[in-house]
């Protein structure tokens, strides 16, 4: 065949071999040969997307790209666990069946069979033996089980807070969830409500979770671990007493406790449980009606630098441990009741929001750290750089901040007034939701025993179907409608009691999913510890940077629980992360509003699964985003047709002895193979295209130029084309594999073996400049001496006469490639 010839129908190609993978089930992982250890393991994981309608084209990258290195994996010979699943609780889902006026299950296991179907065209290679949906009474019967395992440890806990509440959705959302004062689902600007919600205990691994970030530097995207340092936020410090007139001591976090001798009045959160138990009676007033604004304020515009500062005088004063001095106490929003203990130790002359707060209210201000600059007292602005201490009793004329602030812990510590301690930005995970479409919490409140748990022989507890009913939110859960749900016995006395009727938080299922799909048919366990062993911990998982914080945190503290609870070995979930850039058109985001969506169904009709995977793997490295605009899925296609034909025109034998081939080709072939698994080893899979690329047009050239379609040269590289292709075209890859004689499927084709001996050049070529000008090239042998290479440079004849007998006053050379000649 030649270039002319008609181009195959991608189309029938893929109904083609879909059925025939279907068959073999190629990509089923075996248990077996992992416990006994007659392979090593590579456990490839991606994110399971939630299912609110078909894959669209952020799905079809990170689907392409994951697959690239699952296929890879194999190749190489390990034994590799590809899983997929659905994330199919949450509010996604149930906003989604809210509109369409349906109810959750409905909407959500019919899209599920959607996106099921587009992923198998798709042509993925995933172990479907595995699937699971976590909205299957199978799957969050052990939801409910490792909550109470948690329970167990003192990891879940109940309790009354102030909390993020979405008017929207109408539910609480944990910190994490808050994005810029906003519901990180919805959007709607989040307010604070005062409800008992169910924690876990995050805080318990604060320091390990920091601590193991040092070891994911390496293996994960630097923003990734930056991101989740931020958000764990450990600052060493001090715990400070303070006595208080009438009161218990009240007890503040700070970082600098040598700045003490200039705190002048203490502030603490006006939605704090502290603020209320302070207030005198004759401010009580003055306190609730000044909490009915802070109510409504986000934690973002709280914390606002440049916001005018307002607060209530509680009517109490503390006592300063080092200066005795009687401080007022203030009740303010600019603290936030959920970092450290909702109180600070004001020093306005060192903290801009302090002083603000401080000349607004006629506050004294005492400067304790003299930088140079000037006084903040007069000038309004505070002073947060090192400097001489003043004012500040035996550090006065120090200046060395770390010695005073030891110095200042000592003293506190001497007087029983505090303690050096280590404080967490980080906050316990708030896991209630007072919505229908999630795990059911498996407590019932007794009014004789409180808190029960569901016996295990009885779980799942599992959610009424309530259809026909109402299940927009409301402030309140949809499932306390369901009376003959929500009223039972208690499991302790027999006596009345009632079923909890809030749903667990939708990242609860996906922090511990990658352990069920080990053993996601076992119906007498969450996972088998001896595989999730064997199999873990994930060797490189692919997703977004948008859960950078929620879900890997999530997921690394569900890891470091049931490592404790003896069900783990290994301390981390994912050994490599690999977080992939977006799909955008016209340098803007996709949207409809913006009519600039591309549907992905349109794209795989007009130009085929292969191209559409190739032209988004060879796009960009996977961390940047993808234009559409900008990339050609036609030229993807006439690619794929310039290598399709390439094993058409091959007419030796299967199995030809290769070592008799065209030597300049088959070098191409064995470097190229070559340089390819280092590439996909550092994940740079667009390079790994491109090279592919070069290896077919070096293939036709070879075919045209004389070598000949019978040369075993031509049979070898066109067979590595299509192991190569099936990375990211495994369509085309398939059909080249047939036409060049061989049984399907090429995925289960070994890697080419590459010969040591054809990756030597003979020579290589050596530029020679002449003030920066190229003047000549030189074919050299790459070990050639850098005086040889000089040597050779200097004779040569186009060189001599660029020179033209002007004096050479240095020559700089980089043997075997360059030589700068400097006249």
């Amino acid at each position: 065949m030649s270039e002319t010839d008609v181009h195959y129908d991608v189309h029938a190609v893929e109904e083609k071999w879909l059925p025939v993978w279907e068959k073999l089930d190629t990509f089923r992982a075996d248990d077996d040969v992992v416990r006994s250890g007659g392979r090593e393991k590579r456990y490839a994981l991606t994110m399971f997307p939630y299912p609110s309608g078909d894959l669209h084209m952020g799905h079809a990258e990170v689907l392409a790209l994951h697959d690239v290195i699952a296929r890879y994996w194999r190749f190489r010979g390990y034994e590799v666990l590809n899983p997929m699943g659905w994330d199919s609780f949450g509010l996604p889902a149930e906003n989604a069946a809210i509109r369409n006026d349906e109810h959750p299950a409905t909407y959500t296991y019919a899209n599920i069979e959607t996106q099921l179907a587009s992923m198998k065209r798709y042509g993925l290679s995933f172990d479907w033996s595995r699937r699971l949906h976590t909205s299957d009474p199978e799957y969050y019967r052990w939801t409910q089980w490792l909550f109470l395992k948690l329970r167990e440890q003192g990891l879940a806990y109940r309790k009354n807070s102030p909390v993020n509440w979405c008017p929207n959705d109408q539910t609480v959302l944990a910190n994490e969830q808050v994005v810029d004062g906003a519901c990180e689902r919805c959007g709607a600007e989040v307010t604070k409500r005062e409800l008992t919600q169910w924690y876990f205990r995050t805080t318990a691994y604060a320091q390990e979770l920091y601590d193991r970030l040092d070891d994911l530097q390496s293996a994960w995207i630097g923003k990734v671990v930056n991101a989740q340092r931020n958000w764990i936020g450990r600052s060493e410090g001090a715990h400070v007493t303070f006595e208080v007139e009438g009161h218990e001591p009240m007890t503040v976090f700070t970082t600098r406790p040598d700045t003490l001798w200039g705190a002048t009045f203490m502030v603490v959160a006006a939605d704090a449980a502290l603020a209320t138990e302070l207030v005198s009676d004759d401010q009580r007033q003055a306190l609730e009606d000044y909490l009915v604004d802070v109510r409504k304020e986000t934690d973002i515009d709280r914390l606002a630098t440049d916001r005018p500062k307002t607060g209530v005088f509680l009517g109490v004063h503390a006592t300063n441990p080092v200066t005795g001095e009687q401080m007022p106490v203030w009740a303010s929003d600019y603290v936030l009741a959920d970092y450290g203990t909702g109180a600070i130790m004001a020093v306005p002359a060192h903290d801009q929001r302090d002083l603000d707060f401080a000349r607004v209210m006629g506050l004294p201000v005492r400067r304790v750290v003299d930088t140079g600059e000037d006084n903040p007292e007069e000038s309004g602005v505070a002073t947060t750089g090192d400097g001489v201490y003043v004012n500040s009793g035996p550090l006065d004329g120090k200046s060395d901040k770390a010695a005073g602030i030891s110095e200042a812990i000592a003293i506190l510590e001497r007087n029983g007034h505090g303690s050096g301690t280590i404080n967490f930005r980080l906050r316990d995970w708030l896991l209630s939701r007072q919505r229908y479409w999630g795990a059911p919490i498996p407590i019932v409140h007794c009014p004789v025993d409180g808190e029960v748990p569901v016996p295990e022989d009885q779980l799942p507890v599992e959610l009424p179907e309530l259809r026909g009913a109402d299940l927009k939110p409301k402030g309140t859960s949809p499932l306390g409608a369901a009376t003959d749900w929500v009223n039972v016995a208690c499991p302790a006395c027999g006596g009345p009691a009632t079923r909890d009727t809030d749903t667990m938080d939708t990242f609860v299922d996906s922090s511990w999913y990658f352990m069920r799909y080990v053993s996601p048919h076992d119906d007498t366990q969450a996972f088998d510890t001896e595989l999730a062993n064997a199999w873990g911990p994930i060797d490189l998982y692919i997703g977004g940077d948008e859960h950078a914080v929620l879900h890997l945190l999530y997921a690394r503290f569900f890891t470091k629980a049931l490592r404790d609870a003896g069900l783990l070995d290994w301390d981390e979930p994912f050994s490599a992360y690999l977080s992939q850039g977006k799909v955008i058109n016209n340098g803007r985001k996709m949207s409809k509003s913006l009519g600039n969506g591309v549907n992905l169904g349109d794209q795989l009709a007009e130009f085929g699964v292969d191209a559409v995977r190739l032209t988004l793997v060879f796009a960009s490295p996977p961390e940047d985003n993808i234009d559409w605009a900008d990339v050609s899925p036609g030229g993807s296609v006439r690619f794929l047709q310039r290598a399709w034909r390439l094993s058409g025109d091959v007419t030796s034998a299967p199995g030809v002895d290769v070592s008799t081939g065209d030597v300049a080709l088959r070098k191409i072939t064995h470097k190229t193979v070559h340089e390819i698994a280092q590439l996909l080893e550092s994940y740079r899979f667009n390079v790994v295209v491109a090279r592919t690329m070069e290896l077919v047009n070096a293939t036709r050239k070879a075919i045209d130029s004389g070598c000949g379609p019978a040369d075993p040269a031509v049979r070898e590289a066109t067979e590595a084309v299509a192991i190569l292709l099936s990375l990211v075209a495994p369509y085309t890859a398939e059909e080249m594999w047939e036409r060049l004689g061989h049984e399907p499927t090429v995925a289960q084709a070994a890697w080419p073996t590459v010969d040591p001996e054809l990756l030597v050049d003979e020579s290589v070529t050596a530029v020679v400049q002449i003030q920066g000008k190229v003047r000549a090239r030189l074919e050299v042998s790459p070990g050639i001496s850098e005086s040889d290479l000089e040597a050779a440079a200097l004779a040569d004849p186009a060189v001599t006469k660029a020179i033209d007998g002007r004096q050479v006053r240095k020559v700089i050379v980089r043997a075997p490639k360059l030589v700068n000649i400097v006249v």
